[in-house]
């Protein structure tokens, strides 16, 4: 192993190091990994932020299995029909391995290795973007604006129309920001470090200066002012951070955390996205839109339910200013520091409208931001769909959630284990293999667990088959008819950068990222329970999940629980996916042959799978915890890199505990 220094080198490495590697085929691997390990562990602790290339003869060995975050460059063979040479680097792209003639008498092929690695500043340009200074003062005089703002004004104008009042008053909100808060252009270059503050620049211009004028001893003394600045900012930074931790502000902890380790997770290739992907995925995610009949005749409440201008204010004051604004571009901002004087009006609009049954068009208005589901998007149902949806209106759904959790019965579907107080997937789990192990005790059974993936679940809710199953649950009329209003007619439109599709009107399906959303989809799904007391079904949110009890052989209740739960569905309007429904069986009985017969579901096969990821966990055949830690083992690994970063950036021990 060589540290070098290369004359060009990508200002985000610090140093090279270059490894040769060479295991003999009959070696113990394990032993040789671990040594190699060992080498290469201790000097990214000392240089965390070099570039490592580690290249030579390998033969079966595989240095993924003790460094992951390792990617392998060679992909064709180099001996007969064998890869056995191998080049590895931390970055994906940072090579192109081409194979070559042998040299000499060797009976390996030569690999020529073409350089493809872009530094951070030519892979991405920089990002311009137009914000809103916020200050106090923005603040205080908002406050001001609102405070002498006669809000009856609005409802006179509207002569009690609730889509008008509801538009005039965020118009009117929305003017006020624009005249109060001023806009500036920020420029983010893509290797900007957080800790980088005005004293720093100005060291750097200073030391720029210097050398430009060709003044040596000015240029030294800049030179050390900059180094000063540099160690002073980074100083002021990790107290920033750390305290953070101490104040449990863990979000903004994780944040810097994030930025110091230049950690990001998995990133998603999106591809090229054209003008018409938006009007595309519209119109995908309103493919179970059904123009059915929404009218119900529900009586009247004589005591509608209203809510109170002091719920309304601490709502207002709990709002994450953090969160994206809906499609009306009203920051959560605002909601806060003028939760006082905004109070009076938005309780005076929801009250009118939970009176006439009425949601305003301009608080069901959604906008659609598509999140990839997985690392490499080939099709419109790769992409998640995440409402963005008005502060304002989430603010009194909160309000209206509590009411209706507050009427629903403590022992309403207990095995439902999503948004309910003191329930959790820990709890799923538990009862999950509770359920499995003990009957596993008991001679001659088995255990079939079907993990059940219905398409797009919150999309396909019928709002009309919902309120009838509210009214059943004695939810009071006026609510069930202001509910169905909420979920219908609801203007939709899916965003891509600065791309935005054309606008349509739903009627089927409940906003995900909407807060009452989570909620009606449970209650929707309350009357979905096991049939026969030999099964049990635990629903966590959409995730659904059949454990089926078997003894002597007979699979008839549990076969009778799948047809019985796929009719279910059928009924409900809910698109089982039954090429991602998987099955577990656990079955420690030596079998006499044959196997077990597989479940069908519409006509196609369920797949078997040994191991299973439930809930955060991995569920082995055999219900031991080995892939699991392996799993979390791996994991921990890749972390170790991080680890570094955030020692050499000088972190207290507690946060680097704390991020492991």
């Amino acid at each position: 192993m060589i540290r070098c220094r290369p004359f060009y080198l990508p200002r985000e490495f610090t140093a090279i190091f270059c490894t040769a590697v060479y295991i003999p085929p009959h070696a113990d691997t394990t032993r040789a990994l671990d040594e190699l390990f060992d080498a290469i562990d201790r000097q990214e602790t000392l240089h965390p932020e070099a570039a490592f290339i580690v290249a030579g003869d390998f033969n079966k060995a595989n240095m993924k299995k003790v460094l992951p975050k390792f990617y392998q460059h060679v992909n064709f063979p180099t001996r007969g029909e064998n890869i056995l040479d191998h080049v590895y680097t931390l970055y994906a792209h940072a090579y192109k391995a081409r194979p070559r003639p042998a040299f000499g008498k060797s009976d390996h092929s030569s690999v020529l290795l073409l350089p493809a690695y872009r530094q951070k500043l030519k892979r991405e340009q920089p990002m311009m973007r137009s914000v809103q200074r916020w200050t106090d003062q923005s603040d205080s005089t908002l406050r001001h604006c609102f405070n002498i703002t006669d809000w009856e004004v609005f409802r006179t104008a509207a002569d009690n129309n609730i889509n008008n009042y509801a538009e005039y008053v965020m118009d009117f909100i929305h003017k006020c920001i624009n005249d109060v808060v001023p806009r500036v252009n920020v420029r983010t270059y893509p290797n900007q470090k957080p800790w980088v503050n005005g004293e720093a620049r100005a060291a750097l211009r200073a030391r720029t200066a210097a050398f430009k004028f060709g003044d040596p001893s000015e240029y030294k003394s800049s030179r050390y002012a900059l180094r000063k600045a540099i160690k002073t900012a980074k100083g002021q930074y990790r107290e920033k951070v750390e305290s953070c931790y101490s104040n449990s502000n863990i979000r903004n902890m994780w944040t810097g955390l994030k930025t110091i380790t230049d950690y990001k997770g998995k990133s998603c290739r999106v591809g090229v996205v054209t003008a018409s992907l938006p009007d595309e995925l519209n119109t995908f995610y309103a493919r179970f839109d059904k123009h059915l009949s929404q009218e119900l005749l529900l009586e009247e409440d004589s005591r509608p339910y209203q809510i109170s201008q002091a719920d309304m204010c601490k709502h207002f004051r709990k709002v994450n200013t953090r969160k994206a604004p809906g499609p009306d571009n009203i920051p959560g901002r605002v909601f806060k520091a003028c939760a006082h004087e905004l109070a009076d009006v938005f309780t005076d609009i929801f009250n009118l409208s939970l009176l006439q049954s009425a949601v305003p068009t301009c608080f069901k208005m959604t906008t659609i931001i598509p999140v990839p589901k997985k690392m490499n998007v080939s099709c419109l149902n790769d992409y998640r769909p995440v409402a963005l949806t008005s502060i304002a209106m989430k603010c009194f759904e909160r309000i209206g959630k509590a009411h209706i959790t507050s009427l629903l019965p403590a022992s309403l579907d207990p095995l439902q284990f999503a948004y309910r107080s003191n329930r959790s997937t820990d709890d799923a789990i538990a009862i999950a293999l509770h359920t499995a192990l003990s009957h596993l005790d008991q001679r001659n059974t088995y255990v079939r667990m079907l993990f059940i993936d219905c398409s797009s679940a919150f999309n396909t809710i019928v709002p009309s088959r919902l309120v009838m199953k509210l009214r059943d649950l004695n939810i009071g009329s006026s609510l069930c008819s202001w509910i169905l209003d909420f979920l219908t007619n609801r203007p939709q439109v899916v965003r891509i950068g600065n791309i935005t599709s054309s606008t349509l009107t739903l009627s089927t399906g409940a906003p995900q990222g909407c807060v009452l959303s989570p909620l009606l989809y449970t209650l929707f799904t309350h009357d979905c329970t096991a049939t026969h007391s030999s099964n049990t079904i635990i629903k966590f949110a959409d995730d659904t999940t059949i454990i089926g009890c078997i003894s002597n052989g007979d699979e008839s209740a549990y076969r009778a629980e799948v047809r019985a739960l796929t009719s279910w569905c059928r009924d409900n309007n809910l698109l089982l996916n039954v090429s991602k429904t998987k099955e577990l069986i656990v079955d420690y009985r030596r079998l006499q042959g044959g196997g077990h017969t597989p479940i069908h579901i519409e006509g196609a096969e369920v797949e078997r799978v040994s191991c299973f990821r439930f809930l955060g966990i991995n569920i082995s055949e055999d219900l031991s915890w080995s892939h699991h830690v392996g799993v979390i083992t791996k994991a921990a690994r890749q972390r170790l890199f991080f680890l570094r970063r955030l020692r050499r950036f000088g972190m207290d021990s507690r946060i680097l505990t704390n991020f492991y």
